[in-house]
Order: structure tokens, then sequence, then C-alpha cells
């Protein structure tokens, strides 16, 4: 949309948003309900920045589209009694002061921006549900001992940029790389209203939070196979990922014997196929995938010479990632004796694995129970802000069902009172944190 269109929009947007039907909050166990009318009504609202014509949003970070939604969210934010801000990594903060000097803030929120045919409910979910919980608050005058920040962060899909700034995972080399919009990170961070030339000084330190809350969708199938409305996020799982260089020898596919070759693709395939068993067969829930394979030549009557393919491997436990990863070095080894070829790995990515706090576990757990809402422990298999975060402030996440584990498509959807109920969890788990002295 043009901006005379997004202006016509924005302004009937808060004009439906102020309707008379949208029910008030009710209380339960001394804790508000959020407002569930108005949550879903947001985030129908903020479908049309980067509506896509399959139904979903292609919202990538520093586009229009970001640019025109992160508006209309702050406008959100001031409406909930918030003091707004961007901060120097171009991060979104909505700032609510406590009533107990010195406290450290309590941190909750998610991400707006989303990868190109993305659908409504992947950060979209946490972001309304955070601006919600403030704006319950203000409904019902309620004060907190802690401070609060709701961060909306930047570039999420990018990879994390805007909390890795605040956790210290950022490099310097990251501002020059081009993002999805066109745009480097560092023309990003200065079109949000950041800093890019004091990057560094966004960055917080143990003890800057009390404690950092966020509700997400699964973009798994497993609550919504079993039926479950929360998920209580054990941890965000590791990652390491190589990048496989299998040397064999290219030679006429014509000519060749079959018991002559030194084929490079079909050593590939056995390790392909020994990613999988090895994966599989391993107690726990660690994941493996190859998702490239390059064959080179790469002509129909030449016998491949030499293949790049990556690997990944997920866990909850990195020493388990390495342990996987021995393994697979070593049948590697194998195979290129039987094949005649030499596998290589070159480790190109890390992201630690982020454990969540288990006091928090435990009190969504026991607010679920108070809500009279089934839940269980899950890992994430996903990378999430919370990740980054966990590097200084103690972190927890709650899930709600994605319907079919679909997620990063225009068809992820996450059902209405899902998501209320998972707004409640996260205002409940929020007062009770700060009631109970956190620190």
């Amino acid at each position: 949309m043009d901006r005379r269109d997004f202006q016509r929009s924005f302004a009937s947007a808060f004009g439906m948003l102020t309707l008379g039907h949208l029910s008030a909050s009710s209380e339960q166990f001394g804790v508000p309900r959020v407002n569930g009318p108005r949550l879903l009504e947001s985030l129908r609202l903020i479908q049309s920045f980067g509506a896509n014509a399959e139904g979903g949003v292609s919202r990538l970070a520093y586009s229009d589209a970001d640019l025109d939604c992160r508006g209309f969210v702050m406008e959100l934010m001031r409406r909930a009694e918030l003091e707004v801000s961007i901060d120097l990594a171009g991060n979104i903060l909505g700032r609510r002061a406590g009533a107990e000097p010195g406290l450290a803030p309590l941190m909750f929120g998610s991400h707006i921006d989303s990868v190109p045919g993305g659908g409504n409910y992947d950060g979209q979910v946490g972001s309304m549900a955070a601006v919600e919980v403030a704006q319950t608050l203000a409904d019902h005058a309620l004060n907190t001992r802690h401070p609060l920040e709701v961060v909306i962060f930047q570039n999420e899909e990018g990879g994390k940029t805007g909390s890795r700034l605040l956790s210290g995972e950022f490099a310097e080399r990251e501002l020059d790389l081009v993002t999805g919009s066109g745009k480097t990170i560092r023309e990003g961070i200065e079109l949000l209203g950041g800093d890019p030339g004091r990057w560094r000084e966004a960055r917080r330190r143990p003890g800057d939070a009390a404690a950092y809350l966020e509700l997400h969708v699964e973009q798994g199938g497993v609550l919504d196979r079993e039926n479950i409305a929360i998920g209580i996020v054990e941890g965000i799982v590791g990652i390491k990922r190589w990048n496989v260089t299998v040397e064999g020898f290219a030679n006429h596919a014509g000519t060749t014997p079959m018991d002559r070759r030194r084929d490079a693709l079909l050593a590939s395939a056995k390790f392909i196929e020994a990613v999988h068993d090895v994966v599989r067969r391993s107690p726990g829930t660690a994941v493996g995938t190859v998702g490239q394979v390059v064959a080179s030549p790469g002509a129909p009557n030449v016998i491949p010479g030499r293949v790049r393919m990556s690997l990944e491997l997920r866990d909850l436990s990195m020493s388990r990632i390495d342990e996987l990863f021995e393994r697979l070095a070593a049948i590697g080894t194998t195979i290129g004796t039987e094949t005649g070829t030499a596998f290589r790995f070159d480790q190109f990515y890390v992201s630690g694995a982020a454990p969540t706090d288990r006091r928090l576990r435990a009190l969504i757990a026991k607010v679920a129970a108070d809500l009279q809402l089934s839940s269980r422990h899950m890992p994430s298999g996903a990378g999430h802000d919370a990740q980054s975060i966990a590097r200084f402030a103690p972190v927890g996440m709650v899930f709600v069902p994605s319907v079919n584990g679909i997620s990063h498509s225009p068809r992820e959807f996450t059902r209405p009172e899902h998501i209320v109920a998972g707004a409640d969890v996260l205002v409940a788990t929020l007062l009770t944190a700060d009631r109970e002295h956190w620190a």
C-alpha cells in the first residue's frame, strides 16, 4: 500500500479497536484475564501490513511493510500507557515504571517481521499478546513492583539481529550483510531509528533484566496432535552446521566400470542415509538434516567427482551434538574408504542451546493448572529471541498450538481460543513472578 492508503488504514484500524463490542477483562485467582476480542482484533489488523495474495504476510525486516507495521504497533503501545522508544539496536521498547526503585525490569515480547511468503502468527501472536498484557494492566490500574519492558525485536527472521545485539553475540562484520529487503543490517538499523555506529552500546549485561517471558506459536505439531493447550518450553535447541566436502574422481559415465568408480555422489548418498539412521536411533530429541547438496561437474554423462553438502545437528545439549557429529564424521571416514573418496567437515555456524529457567517453568506450569489448561514440557526446535536473551537473564517461553504443525507459510494457523489462553498464561505468569520477589 502507498502512504495515503496506509494512513487511511491506520486510522480505520484504531477506530475498530475502540468499538464497544470488545468485552472487558475478567479476573480469576486474583489475576486479570486479557481482553480476548481486543487481542484478536489487534492480531487481525496487523495482517494488513505486508499482506500477500496467499493470505499470509511478507513483512521482511527493514521493508516498507515492516516500517508501517512498527508504526501501528508503537501506537498500540502508547495506548497501553507504555513509554515508547527505539533503542540503539532498532528494537521497539515500551516501558512502564515499577513501584519499587532499583529493581531490574521484567521483559516480555517477540517480533513482527516475517519470512518471505510467511503466515500471520509466527512472532505476531507473542507481540500482540505482550501489548495486550500491558493494556490489561492499564485497564485495571495495576502497578507492578518491577518496571516492565515490552520489546518488539527487529529482524528476528534474519538471524535474531535485535536480540543478538542486546546479548553481545553480534559481530561487526554482520552490519554489512545484505538482508532480504535488499538493505544491509547497518542501513536497516538506521532506518528503524537505531544507531549502527553505537551498536556495541546496545549490549545488556547479567542483572539488567530480572527475567524475560515470550509467548510464541509452537511451529510444530506436538501440541495440536496431543490436544494440549500450553507448551512449557524446557529450552531452545543449540545448532551446529558444517559444510561437508566429498572428494572423488570425475570420469566418463559410459567407459568407467562400476567397480572402478570413485563416485562422490554415491558416497554422499550413503552419508545422508547414515545421518538419518544415526540421529533417529539415538535417544532424546536430537534432529539431523542434510539440506543442501551440489554435485560437480553436474553433467549427466560424468561421474560426480566432488559433492558439497550441508550438515545440521540440533539438540538441547551441545555435548550431545558433538557426540553425534563425532559418530557421523567416523562414518564418513569409513564410507570414504569403501568408495575411494575423502570427506572433509568445515564447521561454519554455532548457536548455543539455551535452557529456560526452572523457576519460570514451574511457575508457568502452576499458572496453566490454575487456569485449568492442559500443558506439557517440551523443547523448542526453532530458534527464538529468548535464546539470545538467556545470555543475560532468566527466560521462560510459553507455546500455543500450531494447527497441523504448519509454520512459515500462509497456511499457518493458531485457534483463537489458544491465542487468548496463551495471553492469559503470560499475564498471570508475569504478575506472579513480580509478586514473588523475582530477582
